[in-house]
């Protein structure tokens, strides 16, 4: 039992930011067995407990203590959106009133969830959602965490399994690089949801030496570069943040990544009907994948409003396809999901900050004279 003397500390603390080994040592500075942290994670993690009230096998004034220092989740769904694809998208409001995406993306034998990092982006990618309003703020190692358990909860619901990982929704993952490597060891710990680092993707726009230094963290981690355009000129009109770090210096980081880890490179490019879709973009692209070991995601756009760019056509994607393969590049188009629920990057938070923004409309009482 907790001693009444010694309050844990921290009395609002983030438990799903919280490792196994802090609390084992905040438990038995109250006098409590360290199998007490196990008992509690394997609630949180295996059973998907969100209360202590749950926590059966812990005693009433262990869950009553435990509840008063520590909260498990922080956020609120206020929207949930499903596709008929499979595809769920939930969008968290945070305490501070802020709002981050995840998302599950079923398959026949995988789920995967896709995660944010921060709340905005700061990245200000011409064609996307994510960035139009800016960067909020970081999330937390906690939040990140969150937002897992919430689309776990959901396949569990669905009747399947979490078992893979992308950090590939709102913001950029190497901006809040140590928030996020804390939520990976979480993500990938046995006591924790036990992701294994191979099936957990980070994708960048492109910082080298927070690549170089992911490289270093002892983690099996898919790297993803969000390439967009086979040239500096272009990826500059499309990236602002391009402009701080040339082609060949994203180069030279990802191949220290796959030197340091063994783990090929994954090229993430949005086809845009008519701005980097053309032969000439295919045969630039080519000429740069093979500069690493690597393979080539291609993903035809999905619309955003009100921005310029356009969605190709399957004709025209599976020509891109067929151009980078000519070349000797491995290439694969991404299947699009969830085009009926607003699922790229962004849309549903911005959707709904703009009718929370927009003017409330007072029906006035008919004169009945």
């Amino acid at each position: 039992m907790l001693m009444t003397s010694r309050t844990i500390e921290n009395p609002t603390e983030h438990l799903l930011g919280t490792n196994l080994s802090k609390l084992v040592t905040e438990l038995e500075k109250t006098g409590e067995p360290a199998y007490r942290a196990t008992q509690i994670m394997q609630w949180i993690y295996e059973r998907g407990a969100t209360s202590f009230d749950a926590m059966t096998n812990l005693s009433k004034s262990l869950r009553e203590k435990l509840a008063e220092q520590f909260v498990i989740f922080t956020s609120e769904i206020i929207r949930r959106a499903a596709s008929t694809d499979g595809t769920v998208k939930l969008l968290l409001k945070w305490p501070d009133g802020e709002t981050s995406e995840c998302v599950m993306l079923p398959s026949e034998h995988h789920i995967t969830a896709c995660i944010s990092s921060q709340v905005g982006c700061p990245v200000g990618c011409r064609f996307c959602a994510s960035g139009l309003d800016g960067l909020k703020r970081n999330l937390t190692p906690g939040e990140i965490v969150e937002q897992v358990m919430r689309v776990s909860a959901e396949a569990t619901a669905s009747g399947g399994r979490l078992s893979n990982l992308v950090f590939m929704g709102l913001g950029e993952p190497l901006a809040n690089y140590n928030n996020v490597i804390k939520a990976i060891r979480t993500i990938n710990a046995p006591w924790g949801p036990n992701i294994g680092a191979r099936k957990i993707t980070v994708s960048t726009v492109g910082l080298p030496r927070q690549i170089k230094k992911l490289a270093g963290e002892g983690l099996q981690l898919n790297l993803a570069l969000s390439l967009h355009a086979p040239n500096d000129q272009l990826r500059q009109e499309l990236i602002p943040w391009a402009e701080k770090f040339s082609i060949e210096e994203l180069v030279d980081a990802c191949r220290f990544y796959f030197d340091e880890t063994g783990r090929e490179i994954t090229l993430e490019y949005a086809l845009l009907h008519g701005t980097n879709d053309l032969p000439d973009h295919a045969r630039d692209l080519a000429r740069f994948a093979r500069k690493l070991r690597c393979n080539v995601n291609l993903l035809r756009y999905n619309p955003v409003e009100p921005l310029p760019f356009a969605r190709p056509s399957a004709d025209d994607a599976y020509a891109f396809q067929k151009a980078l393969r000519d070349h000797g590049v491995n290439a694969h188009i991404r299947t699009s999901r969830g085009l009926d629920i607003d699922a790229a990057c962004g849309q549903l938070r911005r959707k709904e900050m703009q009718q929370a923004a927009a003017p409330t409309q007072i029906t006035l009482p008919t004169d009945s004279r």
